[in-house]
């Protein structure tokens, strides 16, 4: 493998599938079966999961909530969907914890960096919910800095197209795909992968992030095996 530990950033879109809200049991099962299958080449795995398709803090503040008390319904909203994460993944024998930024012991397990790099030590999937634990920070952000935490290889940005590209490939044919970026690129072009906080995080940090297609079967594996997949954006010029 080239990828010993990898964390995997999911948008909470992503678990809705084809629907405008909610969790779409299909496409739950489709992620553990792509997340098992790289668990049981013995790659140590982390995930990220986004809240969006539940509640969008941004949004919530745009039309006159309190941005904190929006974002904290967002935290709540990662929550929901790490549980049914783990819950799909456990039903496929694959032992997975969860832990949140926000204590709430009857449901998951405080985080605890040590914690989480003992968990993935003894080969057990780790989920992390509730974001940062603080308002104003987006889940790409948390993907940073969980990824930096437990000294992942390489953060893997799943998307539903295959990697980043000028423009809109779904609205515009002739967008040209990237296969490599720097940070630079990515911070000076305004390309929206992810927020600026998370991109100068992992250029401090040289972690590097694969964007990739989530809905094409065996891409995890694929990138965790060497194949060149996606768009990497990176530290090399």
């Amino acid at each position: 493998m080239k990828y010993n530990r990898i964390l995997l950033k999911l948008s909470g879109e992503a678990l809705a599938g084809d629907k405008s809200f909610g969790i779409d049991g299909k496409m739950l099962t489709k992620i553990a079966e792509e997340v098992k299958a790289v668990h049981e080449l013995g790659c140590e795995v982390a995930i990220v999961v986004g809240g969006g398709n539940i509640h969008r803090g941004v949004a919530g503040a745009t039309e006159g909530m309190d941005r904190s008390t929006s974002d904290y319904m967002g935290m709540m909203a990662t929550v929901i969907n790490c549980l049914a994460l783990q819950d799909t993944l456990e039903r496929k024998d694959v032992y997975t914890r969860v832990l949140s930024a926000i204590e709430m012991k009857e449901v998951a397990e405080p985080y605890i960096r040590r914690r989480a790099e003992r968990h993935l030590e003894k080969k057990r999937v780790v989920i992390f919910a509730a974001g940062t634990g603080n308002p104003y920070f987006t889940t790409d952000t948390t993907a940073a800095l969980r990824a930096n935490e437990i000294g992942a290889d390489v953060i893997m940005k799943a998307t539903k197209v295959d990697g980043i590209y000028d423009k809109d490939p779904m609205e515009f044919k002739d967008a040209k795909k990237y296969d490599e970026l720097t940070y630079i690129d990515v911070l000076n072009q305004g390309i929206k992968v992810m927020d600026s906080t998370a991109i100068s995080l992992c250029m401090d940090n040289d972690m590097d992030i694969i964007v990739f297609n989530m809905f094409e079967s065996g891409n995890i594996q694929k990138v965790v095996q060497g194949e060149t997949i996606g768009t990497i954006v990176t530290k090399r010029s």
